[in-house]
């Protein structure tokens, strides 16, 4: 192949059958930086392909103060500091500025996701697409088995600059903060709130904008006192890698998706854009036995977070907040409630933050309070072994029984006892 073709690295550059193939792998990551290209996916589809405005200083400042005194509170409620020494700035960003941010933060599991996806996807050649007999004027050996390999393997880094590109700009048109979802960022030095979409929040719901600000840093400072934890933020972060690395191959089920392609046939290799842009179908297909099993273990753990975080935020906010109750229900509403398009990452990466999920998560916190009261629910995250199993999660008196907690006995029931 010749390297002053433009196509230096892509196996089918210089072949006139795949020219339409070839640009657009180019334009999808096959010809460059995956993530370059993801980061200029991520841009536009965050903007809308539209200019932004700098967030006011005015703003920036409002926050700082804010969170100084969210920190004191989280630190006071929870007996931990919410941060080494100085505690991460808040920082109101574009949707821009949070995008890119978002998508460097979450790069090790959508890297794991994209070698899984490449070792997986460059062994199904010679199921996905015709043979070279049905393909009049094709050379002889055309999609040989390992022709076909380098064609999928090219997919996967194609999946990875459009999958994490679109999901990180996605986000940001509809997150608020670094931790609507609870993945861990825990060397994060600030922690990015999206201005335009607290502005768009504040303005439907015509609530006060410092009691949404406030809310918000609350929000983002409790759990970042638990997700900076190195246990806590190792154990997510192998759970996650070992979800994305099992992915398996279903050749039967992706050679429906790409059978009927047709190398030739430039419409034909229009559908193949198509499929691109549905990453979904893809993914939904190669959805493994392993995977499904792993998902109570992830599940429990995500269950946990959330139901101690939104304790935490009642027992902290409705007392500091005027216009807490309002902010919280349309929050909770704004969660379970999400455009299936916002739950792609949380599927394929094994989370499953539902209303089940975050029901699951405050009876269990409630049930460990009721029974140990508080002191046992700053044992969560002592360390790796306090961490709820799947039984535990819908049984909290397991989990009190497990790590050697008495409860609490009900005044109530030992009168009655004693008469």
């Amino acid at each position: 192949m010749s390297d002053d073709s433009g196509n230096a690295g892509n196996p089918f550059g210089d072949m006139p059958f795949f020219g339409d193939f070839s640009n657009m792998a180019n334009m999808f990551g096959g010809g460059a930086d995956p993530w370059a290209q993801a980061k200029q996916i991520a841009a536009s589809v965050a903007t809308g392909g539209e200019p932004e405005s700098n967030v006011d200083p005015a703003d920036r400042i409002a926050f700082e103060q804010l969170a100084r005194v969210a920190e004191l509170h989280v630190s006071t409620a929870t007996g931990v500091s919410v941060g080494d020494g100085t505690p991460p700035q808040i920082r109101p960003a574009t949707r821009h500025e949070w995008a890119l941010a978002t998508l460097e933060a979450y790069r090790p599991m959508l890297q794991a996701m994209a070698d899984t996806m490449s070792q997986t996807m460059s062994g199904m050649g010679e199921d996905l697409l015709p043979s070279d007999a049905d393909i009049p004027g094709l050379p002889g050996g055309m999609f040989s088995g390992d022709f076909m390999a380098q064609i999928m393997k090219m997919l996967a880094p194609m999946m990875l600059s459009m999958t994490s590109g679109s999901m990180a700009g996605q986000l940001a048109r509809t997150s608020l903060g670094s931790y609507d979802l609870p993945i861990p960022r825990p060397e994060a030095t600030e922690l990015l709130v999206v201005h335009a979409n607290i502005s768009a929040f504040t303005e439907e719901w015509s609530v006060p904008t410092n009691d949404v600000r406030l809310w918000l840093c609350l929000h983002e400072y409790l759990h970042h006192s638990v997700l900076r934890r190195p246990h806590i933020a190792e154990r997510i972060s192998e759970l996650i890698t070992r979800y994305v690395s099992a992915f398996e191959s279903n050749s039967q089920a992706l050679g429906s998706q790409f059978g009927g392609l047709d190398p030739t046939n430039p419409e034909s290799m229009g559908q193949l854009e198509g499929l691109m842009n549905d990453p979904e179908a893809l993914m939904g297909v190669v959805q493994s036995n392993a995977q499904r099993a792993m998902l109570p273990e992830i599940s429990a753990l995500m269950a946990a977070i959330v139901g101690y975080v939104d304790h935490m935020m009642d027992s902290i906010g409705s007392n500091l907040i005027s216009s807490y109750s309002m902010i919280s229900e349309a929050l909770r509403r704004r969660r379970v409630t999400a455009d299936p398009t916002d739950r792609f990452l949380q599927r394929m990466v094994g989370l499953e933050l539902d209303q089940a999920c975050y029901e699951q998560g405050r009876s269990f916190v409630d049930g460990v309070v009721e029974r140990g009261g508080q002191d046992s629910l700053a044992r969560l995250w002592h360390s790796t072994r306090e961490l709820p199993t799947p039984n535990e999660i819908v049984a909290p008196g397991l989990w009190l029984a497990r790590i050697d907690i008495d409860e609490l006995v009900d005044e109530s029931n030992e009168s009655d006892e004693e008469e």
